[in-house]
């Protein structure tokens, strides 16, 4: 990887750390967003990766957009084509990369996730507060919209209701107030925070890995899929399921009182 994101592997654990400390890890005027879609390829096609975290060098998460890319866009020598090719063909290759990654993804969010920030940890699947934590969909105060695809993805981690009001307040909320709106599932001390997504990755990482990419990819497609399409798929992933090694090894493990070991 290049300077922006560092990746690092632990057993079956890959952290992705975003690294640009000064600039509180912004998410657009560098070469974020191409490091980031290298890292999900690799950890795809890495059979041996069973759980991701992606965390911010401290003090942020992110705070999203970088302002001085946004001043560049608002010259009038930039015309609205151009701006709208640099988010289909930048920023907006993240939600989609992300959200078709099968491995389950932390965000282990050690402070302000602003913005593209926010957006970005709702892309993960479960998110980890630090108490230092912060939260805002802050795009309309700049004069612009979530042009990352937070539009789609807050109104379905939080609801409708408190998404909109998050987004037309522009407020920031801390972390005791996401652990209420269900933004993140716990909040812990800041010098716990990366235990914490550390120890719940593990506990994911037990399980049968094929099984539990198939499970994930299901748990996608139910978000936007009608019953009777994503109970056909089930039947097709179920029948694959019963025909893996990892399967016949979860049930003689259970049948003979041992752990099991999907290392094979």
């Amino acid at each position: 990887m290049s300077n922006f994101l560092s990746y690092t592997q632990e057993n079956h654990v890959v952290t992705l750390t975003m690294l640009d400390a000064e600039r509180r890890n912004p998410l657009t005027g560098n070469s974020v967003v191409d490091e980031f879609l290298s890292a999900i390829t690799r950890i795809q096609n890495d059979t041996s990766v069973r759980a991701v975290i992606i965390t911010g060098a401290d003090p942020a998460f992110s705070t999203g957009g970088d302002i001085k890319t946004m001043q560049k866009q608002a010259d009038p020598e930039v015309n609205v084509a151009t701006i709208r090719e640099d988010y289909r063909t930048g920023i907006q290759r993240l939600p989609l990369a992300l959200f078709n990654l099968d491995v389950p993804v932390i965000a282990a969010v050690n402070g302000p996730a602003i913005g593209a920030g926010l957006d970005l940890a709702c892309m993960c699947d479960i998110r980890i507060a630090s108490e230092k934590a912060k939260f805002a969909e802050s795009f309309v105060k700049l004069g612009i919209i979530p042009g990352d695809g937070g539009a789609w993805l807050l109104p379905r981690v939080i609801g409708l209701a408190r998404a909109s009001e998050m987004t037309f307040t522009a407020e920031i909320i801390d972390a005791q107030r996401a652990l209420e709106y269900g933004l993140v599932s716990r909040v812990v001390a800041h010098d716990q925070l990366m235990s914490a997504a550390r120890e719940l990755a593990e506990r994911i990482a037990v399980h049968p890995p094929y099984a539990m990419r198939m499970t994930k990819k299901l748990i996608r497609e139910g978000i936007h899929g009608r019953l009777d399409s994503v109970l056909e798929l089930s039947a097709v992933f179920q029948a694959v399921a019963h025909k893996t090694d990892e399967h016949r090894e979860a049930v003689s493990a259970f049948l003979e009182k041992r752990p099991p070991n999907f290392n094979k």
